[in-house]
């Protein structure tokens, strides 16, 4: 059988389930299958440019954050899946994330979302906000930020950005210093795997 490209793996609930056996109970596990749902729900009609459902990144994404950067607490990776909804949805408010998912997690995802309509104009400036705004903010926001970079960064040879040059510049500009500032050990590990999987493709 052939194998998937990596663009179209994704993380189902069994493997999140899985990947999470004995390291939280039932109650935050289907908390976080919550969250699963609703960003599924969100993104099912989006699609990269190779084809691939815009859904798995953010299950990949989870999946970053749960093995390299050793994270498992509920709340942070509820976040991490919802991570673009508020982007992406034109009726999803952080009052219903709030609702659904607690205070701390929509928190995070509002920290995480860009006004893309401001930024088409603006994107210079608002790329500065953005990056003061998680520099300010708890650690959690900057990991999830990171994973999904490194998400990112392992689509790029599957023609994810027109220019994948300037994404990988822009991701040393912007973030990779955020990460070298901090002494959080997960910011590091990381760090350590955006720079191999820069380095892979700029070969």
């Amino acid at each position: 059988m052939e194998k998937k490209e990596y663009s179209y793996t994704s993380i189902s609930k069994s493997d999140l389930e899985n990947i999470l056996h004995n390291r939280i109970g039932i109650i935050d596990l289907q908390k976080i299958f919550s969250a699963y749902d609703m960003a599924e729900s969100v993104h099912e009609y989006q699609f990269r440019n190779d084809g691939s459902p815009y859904f798995y990144h953010t299950t990949r994404t989870a999946k970053i954050m749960i093995e390299i950067a050793g994270i498992v607490d509920t709340d942070v990776l509820c976040a991490c899946l919802l991570h673009d909804v508020l982007e992406d949805s034109p009726v999803l408010t952080k009052e219903v994330l709030e609702y659904n998912f607690g205070a701390y997690t929509a928190y995070l995802v509002e920290i995480l979302t860009k006004d893309l309509s401001a930024q088409k104009e603006q994107l210079s400036k608002i790329e500065e906000e953005y990056v003061r705004k998680l520099a300010e903010s708890p650690i959690d926001a900057l990991l999830i930020k990171l994973a999904a970079r490194l998400d990112n960064f392992r689509c790029l040879q599957f023609n994810l950005k027109r220019n994948p040059f300037h994404y990988i510049q822009a991701t040393e500009c912007h973030y990779f210093p955020l990460a070298e500032q901090s002494n959080n050990n997960a910011a590091k590990k990381l760090l350590h795997e955006l720079k191999v999987e820069r380095n892979k493709f700029l070969g």
